[in-house]
């Protein structure tokens, strides 16, 4: 089996001179989403929690609504990459053919492949308006992340994607060189946990693109943060989808860019759910 990481030789440079030693790297290896034996993406990605990978793309690709849909799933090593092999029901099967495309993307491609401006820019699902969460919680969120995050640990070289929730902490942590990878990978736990995403909120250790919206929109999460900037089109599709965007998120506070009504105070945040 393909190991998450590797530890490799490698020479340091140093004004005080050179010496020899050892790094610990993440390892990069293709990954292909396989439905009812034909291949329908080809990614680059860290190999593991690939269930909850092939899981979780399936549900942002809108190949299916539910685990359930997947009759069954194989992780299958190759020699030069893994198969994630899965059977859809014959009904989702055929309508998958109608769009069936064979591509290979670079590292945390979100959205390789894609033939038309309009499906790349397609619409985010509309996120009913959920919890509310006080700047606190934020804060406490995403100071959370750094310790758990046990590959970056060693390699300071992946992304991660959590999800929070009050009461509860960090409920789930994926891990992966790409940042849509490890996004994919967090909704493939909490559909498998049955975890409602709009009890809690999106954590990213990564910049937020318009994927990564149309992603966390997905799942039916009403507030991501991101410790890095968004684009202009992401604060676009998160202000249509009814996400509250928080970014550039630090150890003295963070920017809110979209629908900052669900950020309220201490004591009104505690308990406050609405449904829209």
């Amino acid at each position: 089996m393909h190991a998450p990481v590797h530890t490799v030789s490698r020479q340091v440079w140093r004004e005080s001179g050179t010496s020899e030693g050892l790094r610990t790297i993440p390892e990069e290896t293709a990954l292909a989403p396989t439905y009812n034996g034909g291949t329908y993406a080809v990614m680059m990605g860290t190999p593991q929690n690939l269930r909850d990978f092939a899981i979780g793309f399936s549900l942002s690709e809108g190949i299916v609504q539910s685990p359930d849909d997947i009759r069954s799933l194989d992780i299958v090593p190759l020699d030069d990459g893994i198969e994630l092999r899965m059977w859809l029901e014959p009904s989702l099967a055929n309508r998958l053919n109608e769009r069936r495309r064979h591509i290979a993307g670079p590292t945390g491609c979100g959205i390789c492949g894609i033939d038309s401006i309009a499906e790349a820019v397609r619409p985010a699902a509309i996120v009913r308006q959920g919890r509310s969460f006080s700047p606190q919680q934020i804060m406490t969120a995403m100071q959370a992340i750094a310790p758990l995050q046990t590959i970056n640990i060693e390699t300071r070289a992946v992304h991660a994607a959590a999800f929070w929730m009050p009461g509860r902490g960090i409920a789930a942590l994926r891990e992966d060189v790409g940042r849509h990878n490890a996004l994919d990978k967090l909704a493939g736990a909490l559909a498998q946990g049955k975890v409602a995403a709009g009890d809690g909120m999106v954590l990213l250790t990564s910049r937020v693109s318009v994927e990564m919206v149309q992603k966390a929109a997905a799942m039916g999460a009403p507030l991501m943060v991101a410790v890095s900037a968004p684009t202009a089109l992401a604060v676009r599709m998160a202000d249509a989808a009814g996400i509250t965007l928080a970014a550039i998120a630090r150890a003295d506070g963070f920017e809110v860019f979209t629908h900052a009504t669900r950020i309220v105070a201490e004591t009104a945040a505690e308990g406050a759910v609405h449904v829209a």
